[in-house]
């Protein structure tokens, strides 16, 4: 940087020896291409992103991502590190009832949860990323998974009272916390590593997400129960350039800071869901890819899903689509009803 400094301030000197008729006509196309060259610099500068969410740092970003199973129950509300999550999937578990998994790679929050039971395609969905899978509790499918070892990880069912803590200002199930110390020292106890990186999602530049395009997107909701109460708002704020999620009229916030939730992603699929027992406990299709819904900046494109080795992507016309370098959550919905019910732009 200190070479190209030199060489700019060179060129400034040079052209302030030209004559008055030079300055006042004035070769803006080499000041122009300096400029050019010292912002390519700049950006060139920042040596390392991170792999789920395209931001840029100074320092290394490698690390294992930590997957954990976020209660959505109107009664854990409002939830535990959900603002620090790269990725968010929001995805029914049994009836009209969603859950998260949120994953935690770039950012390590103080505390998380509260965390509930696992389902066998949030663990399919830990497996694609690589990641460490937190939960506290299971339905059948997801405990042969995880007893077998598909997946390495930290269950309250083992740990609850030691890693895993209850709050006295909620009642059971909607109490079951974990820190991210307790992850690490689960961790180590288990002898996992927590050094491999997640695969890489495709990512426009800074200057590429400038210029999205497609339909107007200021506003839109996910129904997934009649009642409201599990439907899903995100509301664009052109000033920060993010959208923001609301349940049931409440914004969604960070327990602890306040924070509110910001997305730069908004990715929505349907795929085929089939009830397998009494307790609606679901079968749900994350691997034959289908018709979606991305929203980016305010405006929102239709795009394809598939499964890329485990992970889920956008495409069009058989490529990938880029995501804007942030936050994303993704939104799974039923084919039946489907994305044209369940899914309603610029809502009020």
């Amino acid at each position: 940087m200190k070479k190209l400094a030199v060489a700019a301030t060179a060129i400034l000197l040079l052209l302030s020896g030209c004559t008055d008729k030079q300055k006042a006509n004035g070769p803006k196309e080499p000041v122009k291409e300096v400029e050019e060259v010292i912002q390519d610099e700049v950006e060139n500068e920042i040596p390392y992103h991170y792999p789920l969410t395209g931001v840029g740092s100074e320092t290394k970003t490698d690390g294992r991502a930590v997957a954990v199973m976020i209660n959505n129950h109107p009664k854990a509300r409002p939830q535990s590190g959900l603002h620090k999550a790269d990725i968010v999937y929001e995805i029914l578990a049994e009836g009209d009832v969603t859950r998260f998994l949120a994953v935690f790679q770039s950012e390590k929050p103080d505390n998380m949860g509260p965390v509930r039971s696992a389902r066998d395609y949030y663990v399919d969905l830990a497996k694609g990323l690589d990641a460490l899978f937190i939960a506290h509790g299971y339905s059948e499918e997801a405990r042969e998974l995880l007893e077998r070892g598909y997946v390495d990880n930290l269950n309250g069912m083992v740990y609850d009272g030691t890693l895993f803590k209850r709050a006295s200002f909620r009642d059971a199930p909607h109490n079951s916390y974990i820190t991210y110390e307790n992850v690490l020292k689960g961790a180590k106890e288990k002898k996992y590593s927590m050094d491999q990186s997640p695969p890489e999602f495709k990512f426009l530049t800074e200057d590429e997400s400038k210029s999205v395009t497609g339909d107007e997107a200021k506003s839109v909701m996910i129904s997934y129960s009649a009642s409201g109460i599990f439907d899903s708002i995100y509301e664009y704020d052109a000033s920060v350039g993010k959208y923001k999620r609301y349940s049931n009229g409440d914004q969604t916030i960070d327990h602890e800071s306040k924070e509110p939730i910001l997305i730069d992603n908004l990715f929505i699929i349907e795929t085929t869901h089939q009830v397998i027992d009494e307790a609606a406990h679901k079968e749900i299709d994350l691997e034959s890819g289908g018709s979606g819904y991305l929203l980016q900046k305010g405006k929102v494109i239709q795009v394809e899903w598939k499964n890329d080795n485990g992970v889920i992507v956008p495409v069009s016309n058989g490529e990938v689509v880029p995501f804007v370098q942030g936050k994303t959550w993704v939104n799974v919905v039923p084919t039946n009803p489907g994305l044209q019910t369940s899914v309603s732009f610029n809502v009020k």
